[in-house]
């Protein structure tokens, strides 16, 4: 091979340097949030505005449907609407005034104005906790004079509440990080979010999902009382079900094996071949009160017995969302009763094993929460369903109660009679020779055989 001179590499590495330094200022400054008392427009030509529009409506339909796109294409708005949600788009430039929440967005020359108000949450068929939820003001048509902009933004803006984040994690995952995924992930973080009821526990925990879904800062409105002006925007978020994504649904295409690349992408998991781990690891998700496992240590001991690798997951390890997504990642078997916890299984090794104790009461609400969803994950799902005997509700009611033998004439009375009775009162003591059978089969899906004896 011929050797380039070494003059010329030397002459050439200032020049490399300055055209690399240039790029990255170009693209640092194209991406800044800048005062509008400082903007100026530095497009090259109506080419370019041209193409960026073209782009952004293109995203934009993505989030609508059949009549929906054709409107949007007409005016510029649309909003698709279903039983969980409402969720409005405008793929021409907006205008948001954070101290009012009021969004500007225009329309066609002559057409009549109107106004919305929309509460940016993905749960209207739970009317307790949309009333926790501010609502959104949406100004259509050509408002005069509009407010000046005080900060413009070169990206959409994404409207959402996190007004009903509770630390309850099934709630928060299921009800707005897979939402904000199957909303945004197709901007490729070009875009921005502002959240109402802004919780920065909420923001804090997840600091990991937002900063791979935006390249921005969150907007708190509360804390940046001002008028911002966007590309276009998005108001409100959509919703599949319960842990879940339809990949027939809008937005088309997403699966709930995309949203776990996702998460192992953001937290920066590592991928494992479970069959190869010398000794296999089991989380065992420790509750301290409602559904607790009252034999928990007889359980540890048959569950080392079987080869396995033992975490007890207290809620103090838990509460540290960053370090346990590795630990669950690390494990090749999660077990717990039917709760909150469950919803860890979002960052299990797709094949790994999700055991989901059932209690008496419970088969229904475990199935759509947690049974069914694990399928859709990728992984292999086992219920352990508890007999009478195991379940401490028969030393409260007696074995003959209807709460023993009728579960469904409790359910009849509706979700807070379930909640009181088969939620808050029943705690579990495992027949651990039962339940070791459970694991066997667990290990079995995982490829491997329990020790003889």
């Amino acid at each position: 091979m011929e050797k380039v001179p070494r003059s010329l590499v030397l002459g050439a590495t200032p020049l490399f340097c300055l055209l690399l330094l240039t790029l990255l200022y170009t693209a640092d400054i194209g991406s800044r949030e800048v005062p509008s008392s400082q903007w100026k427009k530095t497009d090259s030509g109506a080419s370019r505005i041209e193409h960026q529009h073209d782009h952004l409506h293109f995203l934009m339909k993505r989030l609508l449907k059949g009549e929906n796109q054709t409107q949007l294409e007409a005016t510029g708005f649309a909003c698709h609407y279903d039983i969980h949600t409402e969720v409005c788009v405008s793929n021409r430039p907006i205008r948001i005034d954070t101290l009012t929440m009021t969004v500007y967005a225009p329309f066609n020359q002559g057409m009549p104005q109107a106004s919305r108000r929309i509460r940016p949450y993905p749960k209207e068929d739970d009317k307790s906790t949309m009333r926790r939820i501010s609502s959104v003001q949406v100004l259509q048509g050509n408002i005069s004079p509009p407010p000046a902009c005080e900060y413009t933004h070169n990206v959409p803006a994404v409207v959402f509440s996190s007004g009903a984040s509770s630390g309850n994690i099934f709630h928060e995952i299921s009800e707005l990080i897979i939402p904000l995924f199957i909303t945004s992930r197709h901007f490729q973080s070009r875009l921005r979010f502002i959240v109402p009821d802004f919780d920065i526990r909420f923001i804090s925990k997840y600091k990991k999902i937002f900063s791979h879904l935006s390249s921005y800062e969150v907007i708190n409105p509360a804390a940046n009382v001002s008028v911002h002006c966007f590309t276009g925007a998005v108001v409100g978020l959509h919703y599949h079900d319960n842990l879940a994504i339809k990949t027939m649904d809008v937005p088309e295409g997403y699966s709930m094996l995309d949203f776990r690349q996702f998460v192992t992408e953001s937290y920066n998991l590592k991928i494992r071949d479970l069959s190869q781990m010398e000794k296999p690891t089991l989380v065992l998700i420790s509750r301290k009160n409602k559904r607790a496992f009252m034999n928990e240590d007889q359980m540890v001991t048959m569950i080392k017995e079987l080869g396995f690798r033992v975490i007890i997951a207290q809620p103090d390890m838990t509460a540290n969302l960053d370090k346990f997504a590795e630990i669950v990642n690390s494990c090749s078997v999660l077990v717990g009763a039917h709760g909150a916890g469950m919803t860890n299984a979002v960052f299990l090794q797709k094949g790994a094993v999700l055991v989901q104790v059932v209690g008496l009461g419970l088969e229904w609400l475990s199935n759509i929460t947690y049974g069914t969803p694990a399928i859709g994950m990728g992984l292999n799902y086992i219920d352990y369903k508890i007999e009478p005997e195991e379940s401490s509700l028969v030393s409260l009611y007696g074995k003959d109660h209807p709460v023993i033998v009728d579960p469904q004439s409790i359910a009849s009375k509706g979700y807070e009679a379930v909640k009181d009775v088969y939620l808050v009162k029943q705690n579990f003591n495992i027949d651990v020779v039962r339940f070791r059978k459970t694991l066997v089969n667990a290990l079995e899906l995982l490829g491997r055989s329990a020790p003889l004896g």
